[in-house]
């Protein structure tokens, strides 16, 4: 007999002990043992344990049977599935008994056993369970019923699925129970408000509360339970959000009179989930959704309104501060789900924000908490709806500011300056006269904006706060200003506050009352200047944003001196390195070039190096070239020395004509884009010089001697000036493109289709039916000619192209079953992109291919649908859904590659507008899921040299099903059945390397959006994870083969490190060993522990003990 075993039998033997304090103590010490983790019982063991504690319950002595209670909890852990189900029907059999105690002490311990039971487990038991305690419910014993919405509240967290078919009676039992108060009398409220409101009003209520004072009363018990459980019922049904409004939100308002505090605290909580799970998806993935099914519980919650607010507002004069403190909660999480929507509400509001404000009794907190939903309320609402409160709000506002508590200050700084641009909005004309109250605002902010010693986030706001008042108030300081700004000045030298102080001044600069800044230009711009030395990024941006407006608003203030301080920093800021702070200091410079030409002859020649290594750079895209072309043009009209269009041009291609002969190209092709679009603007900016350059270009092309290099930019440059002015008058164009299609290079070939697309998207009368003709007779320059229509397509007017629709979409229906899979990817973009032109009537027509005999056909027809869809909303959206499962049938297509391109399709519809698909999931998932299976048949062996190397012509479905499942998350995830899904995902976790990489993301994702999921199915995820881990790779393997398994690892080492995060994940046992076994282990314990360092930059989530 093992030591452990040993002790055990001798403390059972006490247990039955005649003396109680024997029984007591032998439990006690069993309590000891049992909570130790190291502690293994054997099967002998675990019975007579089980089977003594259940004796224990019945125990005539009541600290006996408590402990004996408690010592469930870490028992079922410790024992083996079967006892923990002979511990639970043990309980619930005596839950029927006759005997009150033993149904309390077992209800008790079924919720012990239940809150520490892994969910997987106790899913299992609730079928059993839950009818019992919808009996209990009905038991005349409030502290039962209590623990029977305890329970029922811990199922509905932990086992979302199986209570699913409990919901409607679950929810039933607490609407009837949070209004169950049998001692209390709600009918004469009334009368007695009326009573109240008479002077000795206080004196009515002590008696009335006195009559109800009944010590024995616990029904609050049960309300409060009811109303947890209804929290969490809210919390994980959206898909009910419905209902909820019609039957639960009203009977939630109505209990907003409840009378016990800490009730009432809970169902405010209630209604604040509630708001919270309306709250609308503010995302590009559902801004196509509106009007759809997202609206009806706004509109629902809207009708509502009144009611709340009718129940609340007299609360919010309630001598209780913690009443006080909920419904300020409710009410801010209220304008924030529908901004606007108290708008015919604040007269009845404003008293009760005003008595928390000023009231002396009021506790920090309760001021914070007011302030915080004012500010809520200013933002949320349009500034005529406050107006008449001003003369009545703002001295307590003010009084807040001057509060010694750092934190209320802080509060009342934000609201004060929402309350600036309440009273005088500078984006439209107001008939509201702010002038009494300016001098109010200036003086209290001041205060604050002038003390050297306060807490830093107050002297941010002061700042701020300021800055809004010179901004929207300015005209009324007359002689305060100077003084005002002088402070901003000693600010912007303070490295502590210089950043906000920065903004702020940016803010004063752009304000339309031309706010006289000459005190502080002299001394101000050299110091911001200085700033864009400085090693902090948030600085330079923000400072480069403050001189660009200083620059245009304030011009003729500024010396040249002040300038040039500006313009010897910027060389440093335009750099690959960082294209953001490099876009904004080229904005700076081409305001410069408008409003300050004469400070250009000063741009050292460093400025416009760097700008021209930026442009031969393979990083520049986006924002930043389209700032270069801005400033291209804006300093090729200055006409400044040394700076014309011809200089710029030089500077420009150099690099390109100055490459050596033959192929060898220097530049990036990235480079090769963003010079010719940079050529192209200095073209269209001097329309003189455009002609002859175009002409050159030409030349360029046809001289033999000619390198690649600067025929692809020839081509490229051509394209671009063709796209927007009319290259007609090149009568050898159409022959010099044609010809370069059988150029050697690759690259010049796809440069001279793109210019045939550009020029033609130019000039379609011209070129376009020249290009449907060559098309039609040139088999061997279709794929180019292709890319060059695709280019027409996506860059022509809708307009433009409608005369020549039935042309191009015949001839591309010609192309539609190519067996060259990269022309019918082409041929499959143009129909898509044509189809936007015109959707009521191509999209039928690309339906009716679906019935086509040749796969290939099929293919292209769907691939072209995932080109009509955009993550932007568009006219063909509607048509789009009304048919889109007409071609989500091909998930079922026979053919393999037909089944792969929809997956594609149904991916960027999920990616991209989940509204499209949202409501067919239901006849979809199945065949999606069927896609993710491992087909036997598709694999098969080649022989390569003497070895043998395994195919899977499968894989590349497989992993097209799993992104879809991936994208799926992201946008549908209340629309899944996340148990189905994560079957797949578990499969997918012992499949191919690719293929376990996604599911390792999509398991650290599903940790964070549905953990109670997951902790349903650890023990059947936790092992491929720790497969994975444990791997070794074959010693003489190839490099490659290392890198990708340490890739892998790295992999699912996130993933557990994701589900680590999980609360209560420490209850799961296989979790438990996992953890233990990666600390044990060198290897594993390092990569876990670099794996926590990446995402310790990230936002901090709860990480494992790693001592």
């Amino acid at each position: 007999m093992t030591n452990v075993s040993y002790h055990i039998s001798n403390l059972l033997e006490k247990m039955t002990s005649t003396d109680k304090d024997f029984r007591f103590m032998a439990t006690n010490d069993l309590m000891m043992e049992l909570q130790k983790d190291s502690i293994k019982l054997d099967e002998d063991s675990e019975k007579k344990v089980v089977k003594m504690l259940l004796k224990l319950l019945e125990d005539k002595n009541g600290e006996v049977q408590n402990l004996a209670v408690k010592c469930l909890g870490p028992l079922v852990s410790k024992v083996k599935e079967y006892q923990v189900e002979t511990i639970v029907d043990s309980l619930c059999t005596n839950m029927l008994s006759d005997k009150e105690q033993l149904r309390d002490i077992s209800s008790i311990g079924l919720k012990t056993v239940i809150s520490e039971l892994p969910p997987a487990s106790t899913g299992e038991y609730l079928e059993k369970i839950i009818p019992l305690v919808v009996r209990y419910c009905n038991v005349e014993d409030d502290e039962l019923r209590e623990y029977c919405f305890q329970a029922f509240e811990s199922f509905v967290r932990r086992c979302p699925k199986e209570i699913g078919p409990h919901i409607p009676s679950v929810m039933g039992l607490c609407l009837k129970y949070i209004t169950y108060d049998p001692n209390y009398n709600y009918d004469n409220e009334e009368e007695e408000e009326e009573m109240m409101e008479t002077e000795n009003g206080e004196d009515e209520e002590q008696e009335s509360d006195d009559e109800y004072s009944d010590d024995d009363d616990i029904s609050w018990k049960v309300r409060r339970s009811a109303a947890k459980c209804l929290e969490a019922i809210v919390g994980t049904r959206h898909d009910l959000l419905q209902d909820f409004y019609k039957t639960l939100s009203p009977i939630l308002i109505g209990r907003f009179k409840e009378r016990e505090e800490n009730v009432k605290a809970d169902i405010f909580c209630a209604y604040i989930s509630l708001l919270k799970q309306t709250q609308p998806i503010q995302s590009w993935l559902h801004a196509s959704d509106a009007g759809g099914k997202e609206e009806i519980p706004l509109t629902m919650l809207q009708n509502q309104v009144p009611n709340i607010i009718k129940a609340l507002h007299k609360q919010l004069k309630e001598k209780s501060i913690k009443s006080r403190q909920g419904c300020f909660s409710l009410l801010t999480e209220l304008a924030n789900v529908l901004p606007g929507c108290l708008a015919d509400h604040i007269s009845a509001l404003m008293p009760g924000i005003i008595f928390s404000l000023a009231d002396k009794s009021s506790s920090s907190n309760m001021r914070i908490d007011t302030l915080s939903f004012l500010h809520v309320l200013l933002c949320n609402h349009q500034p005529e709806v406050f107006h008449p409160h001003i003369k009545a709000l703002l001295p307590p506002v003010v009084t807040c500011i001057g509060d010694p508590f750092y934190k209320i200050t802080s509060e009342a700084l934000l609201v004060t300056q929402q309350l600036v641009k309440v009273i005088r909005p500078l984006d439209k004309s107001c008939a509201f006269d702010a002038k009494p109250y300016v001098k109010d605002l200036f003086s209290g902010t001041l205060k604050r904006l002038k003390a050297a010693d306060i807490d830093q986030e107050v002297k941010e706001r002061a700042i701020s706060c300021m800055g809004q008042i010179v901004c929207n108030l300015g005209d009324h300081l007359s002689g305060d200003l100077p003084p005002t700004l002088k402070i901003f000045l000693e600010r912007l030298k303070n490295e502590i506050t210089r950043l906000t102080t920065v903004k702020a001044l940016t803010l004063i600069a752009s304000s339309p009352l031309k706010i006289d800044l000459r005190p502080i230009l002299g001394e101000g711009f050299p110091i911001l200047a200085s700033f864009l030395r400085k090693n902090q990024r948030a600085l330079k941006l923000s400072t480069l944003t403050a001189l660009d407006i200083l620059m245009k608003n304030y011009s003729d203030s500024l010396k040249p001196a002040m300038v040039e301080s500006v313009l010897t920093e910027l060389p440093a800021l335009i750099s690959e390195n960082d294209l953001h702070v490099s876009q904004v200091a080229i904005v700076f410079l081409t305001t410069l070039a408008k409003v300050y030409p004469s400070a250009l002859s000063k741009i050292s020649g460093s400025v416009l190096s760097e700008l021209f290594q930026l442009v031969h750079s393979p990083l520049l895209q986006g924002g930043a070239l389209n700032a270069i072309i801005d400033f291209f043009q804006a300093l090729v009209i200055t006409k400044t020395a040394n700076m014309g269009y011809a200089e710029l041009m030089k500077q420009l291609t150099s690099p390109i004509y100055a490459s050596p002969g033959g192929a060898s190209v220097t530049l990036h092709k990235q480079a090769y884009y963003s010079v010719a679009k940079c050529v192209a603007a200095l073209s269209s900016a001097c329309p003189k010089e455009a002609t002859r350059v175009a002409s050159q270009f030409i030349q360029d092309v046809k001289n033999p001697k000619s390198s690649a290099a600067v025929k692809m930019l020839a081509f490229l440059s051509l394209a671009e000036m063709g796209r927007t002015m009319n290259l007609s008058a090149q009568k050898e164009l159409k022959t010099v493109i044609l010809e370069a299609f059988a150029s050697p290079s690759e690259e010049v070939k796809s440069a001279a289709s793109y210019a045939l697309g550009n020029i033609s998207a130019g000039n379609l009368k011209e070129y376009l039916p020249f290009m449907l003709k060559e098309i039609g007779s040139q088999p061997k320059r279709q794929y180019l000619l292709l890319h060059s229509l695709k280019e027409v397509i996506s860059c022509s007017p809708a307009d433009g192209l409608k005369p020549y629709v039935e042309d191009i979409w015949a001839l591309l229906f010609n192309h539609c079953e190519c067996t060259e899979e990269g022309t019918r990817n082409v041929v499959a973009e143009c129909l898509g992109k044509l189809a936007l032109v015109n959707p009521s009537q191509l999209l039928p027509r690309l339906k009716k291919q679906l019935s086509s005999g040749s796969p290939h056909a099929r293919s292209t027809v769907v691939t072209a649908i995932k080109f009509t869809i955009s993550d932007q909303p568009q006219p063909i959206d509607l048509l789009l859904k009304g048919c889109i499962g007409d071609f989500l049938k091909t998930l079922q297509d026979p053919d393999l590659n037909v089944r792969r391109v929809a997956l594609a399709m149904f991916n960027s519809a999920a990616h991209n507008k989940p509204s499209l698909i949202r409501d067919m999931l239901n006849t979809v998932l199945p065949h999606l899921y069927n896609e993710t299976k491992i087909r036997r048949e598709l694999i098969r062996e080649v022989e390569m040299g003497p070895f043998k190397h395994t195919v899977d012509d499968g894989l590349d479905v497989r992993k097209a099903a799993f992104e879809c499942m991936y994208s799926l998350l992201e946008s549908c995830l209340d629309r899944l059945d996340i148990y189905e899904y994560l079957n797949h995902v578990e499969d997918g976790l012992k499949d191919h390397y690719d293929i376990r990489m996604l599911t390792f993301i999509m398991l650290a994702r599903l940790s964070t959006l549905c953990p109670n999921a997951v902790l349903q199915r650890l023990e059947r995820l936790i092992e491929p994870l720790r497969a994975t881990c444990s791997t070794k790779v074959k010693a003489g393997s190839v490099k490659q083969e290392f890198e990708k398994q340490d890739e892998l690892k790295r992999s699912a080492m996130r993933a557990v490190a994701a589900l680590l995060t999980i609360p209560e994940v420490e209850k799961s046992p296989v979790m438990a060993e996992f953890s233990s076994q990666i600390r044990a282990n060198p290897e594993m314990a390092s990569l876990y522990e670099s794996i926590q360092k990446d995402s310790a930059s990230l936002p901090t989530t709860e990480s494992m003990d790693m001592n």
